[in-house]
């Protein structure tokens, strides 16, 4: 049903499927033509009747070391109205990590239980050592004084949206 309604039904031809998301560097006009008018036409369809299952069976473990309202809280809702599950992991301090677990290790585990892990991290280029030992991809949900390319992705919507293209 939704690959029938959602311009990226066939996910041959999304080009960040199964990919990391870690820097804005890695995106190109055509590429944020292509997000933007999907998060467009998920925008309208949340609005027209709520949730829906378009990830339903898909678990993303929302991995934060260091505290976030907004961005952690916007992972959670998206995954929940497409019908995800999400994995909190909002204070390290109660993990593994508190026992010496290294970033690679935890991100081998969770890997396990996830299909797709944000990250946000006080260290510049966590997120790439992250990806580097991850089979699943990674998003950078913010890297210290470094990157957060979902927030850049973001703004640039709320611009377009608001002033048309740039």
């Amino acid at each position: 049903m939704n690959d029938a309604i959602l311009p990226f039904g066939d996910k041959r031809e999304a080009p960040f499927y199964g990919k990391d998301i870690l820097s804005v560097h890695q995106f190109r006009r055509p590429d944020l033509d292509y997000i933007f008018a999907v998060a467009r036409e998920m925008q309208a369809m949340v609005t027209r009747v709520g949730t829906f299952d378009l990830l339903k069976g898909k678990i993303l473990a929302n991995v934060f070391y260091e505290p976030s309202t907004r961005t952690s809280s916007s992972f959670t809702a998206a995954m929940e109205r497409l019908g995800g599950s999400v994995i909190p992991i909002n204070e390290v301090r109660y993990s593994s990590v508190s026992k010496g677990e290294s970033l690679p290790d935890t991100v081998r585990t969770l890997e396990r239980y996830a299909d797709v892990i944000v990250l946000r991290h006080p260290d510049v280029g966590a997120s790439a050592l992250a990806a580097e030992y991850a089979s699943k991809p990674i998003i950078n949900a913010g890297d210290g004084i470094g990157e957060h390319p979902t927030q850049a992705l973001l703004d640039l919507f709320t611009i377009r949206r608001h002033k048309g293209p740039i």
